[in-house]
C-alpha cells in the first residue's frame, strides 16, 4: 500500500517523547558502566523520560531494600552537567518494603507520611529538587483515597512534583480518586501505568509478574478513550524479549489460539515494514487510540536502538486495522 506523506511529520524529539527508558535494574543487575552507557545513548537519541521507583530493585539487592536505581541515576545526573534540564524523571512510591524479605505484606503503602518520606528519599537519591511525574505504585487498602490524593496534591502545590499518576489500579479507584480531587479542587491523577502489549493472555488469567489490576483491559482502554486528559504508560511492552528471542518463550498464559493468530499478522506487518515484531509492537502502542508510552527495560545498546526505531516506525491505517481486528 502506498503511504501518503505527512505534510507535518513529527520530529525526532516528538517521537522520543513517546518512549520511556526503564531504569528498574540500573544499579543492581545492570552495573554502573552499562547503565551510564544506556542513559547516555538514550539522551543522545533524543530520549526524554526515565522511569524508576523508590523500591527498585529490592528483590535484586542483598539488603532486601530498594533505592539502587534512583541512587545510580543521581550519580549519572551529577556527572553530566546540564542533562537534568534535558530529561524528565518519573518515579514511584508505595511498594518499598519496610521489612527486608517481607513483600508485599510490609510494603510502605500510600499514607500521607509514606508519600512525604517517599518523595524526600527519592529526591535525595536522585540529587534533584523535583520530579516531573510521581506515581502511586499500587493501591493501598489500608489508607483512604482522600488521604493519598491530598498528600500528592501537597507535593504538586509545593512544586516538588509536576503531576501524579497511578499504577496497577482498578478503574473504579482511578475514577473515585479523580472525583475526590475534583470535589476538593486539587490536583488529581493524570496518568495510568499498567502492563500493556499486543498479545493478550488467555481469559481468566493474569500476565506473569503483574500486580492484580495491573494489566490493561478493554475496560481500562474504554475509560481512557473517554478521559483524554489521562495518559497511558505501558510497562513490559515487549514481554521481556519473548516476541523475538528463542530463549525467552512466551509465558503459559499466552498459550491459546488467539496468540497464533496475532503473531501471524504481526509477522506479516514486520515483513511489510522491513522490521521485526518488537518494532511493530512499539509502533502499534505509540500510535494507538489511546496512544501509549512504552517503558522499555533494555540491557544493551542494540536493544535501545531497536526501541528507538520502533517508536519512529509509522504504520499505515490498513496495517493498524489488521493488527486491531485479530481476535
Amino acid at each position: 500500500m502506498e503511504r501518503t506523506a505527512d505534510p507535518n511529520p513529527p520530529s525526532v524529539r516528538d517521537m522520543m517523547e513517546n518512549l520511556a527508558l526503564g531504569a528498574m535494574l540500573f544499579g543492581t543487575a545492570q552495573d554502573e558502566r552499562r547503565s551510564f552507557e544506556l542513559l547516555d545513548r538514550f539522551v543522545d537519541a533524543g530520549g526524554v523520560w526515565i522511569d524508576t521507583a523508590n523500591c527498585y530493585a529490592f528483590w535484586d539487592d542483598p539488603t532486601g531494600f530498594g533505592g539502587q536505581s534512583e541512587t545510580l541515576l543521581g550519580r549519572w545526573l551529577a556527572s553530566r552537567p546540564g542533562v537534568r534540564d534535558r530529561v524528565r524523571i518519573s518515579t514511584k512510591v508505595g511498594c518499598e518494603p519496610t521489612v527486608a524479605g517481607r513483600f508485599p505484606e510490609t510494603a510502605e503503602g500510600l499514607s500521607a507520611e509514606a508519600v512525604k518520606s517517599g518523595i524526600e528519599g527519592s529526591l535525595r537519591r536522585l540529587g534533584t529538587d523535583h520530579v516531573e511525574l510521581f506515581w502511586a505504585h499500587k493501591p493501598d487498602p489500608a489508607t483512604p483515597l482522600e488521604e493519598t490524593v491530598a498528600a500528592f496534591d501537597e507535593l504538586v502545590s509545593a512544586g516538588t512534583v509536576g503531576r501524579f499518576g497511578c499504577s496497577n489500579y482498578p478503574v473504579w479507584q482511578i475514577e473515585r480518586a479523580r472525583q475526590i480531587a475534583r470535589a476538593h479542587r486539587s490536583a488529581g491523577f493524570t496518568a495510568v501505568q499498567q502492563h500493556h502489549t499486543y498479545l493478550q493472555p488467555r481469559p481468566a488469567t493474569r500476565p506473569t509478574v503483574v500486580h492484580r489490576f495491573g494489566a490493561v483491559t478493554d475496560e481500562v482502554l474504554h475509560y481512557l478513550e473517554h478521559h483524554p486528559d489521562m495518559a497511558l504508560w505501558a510497562y513490559t511492552p515487549l514481554l521481556s524479549g519473548s516476541y523475538t528471542r528463542a530463549d525467552k518463550p512466551l509465558p503459559a498464559e499466552y498459550d491459546h489460539p488467539g496468540t497464533a493468530r496475532r503473531l501471524a499478522v504481526l509477522d506479516k506487518i514486520a515483513t511489510e515494514t522491513g522490521t521485526n515484531r518488537n518494532r511493530v509492537v512499539l509502533a502499534w502502542l505509540t500510535g494507538g487510540n489511546p496512544a501509549a508510552t512504552p517503558i522499555v527495560g533494555v540491557s544493551t545498546v542494540e536493544q535501545l536502538d531497536e526501541a528507538v526505531a520502533g517508536v519512529s516506525l509509522e504504520l499505515t491505517a490498513d496495517q493498524r486495522e489488521r493488527l486491531n481486528s485479530v481476535v
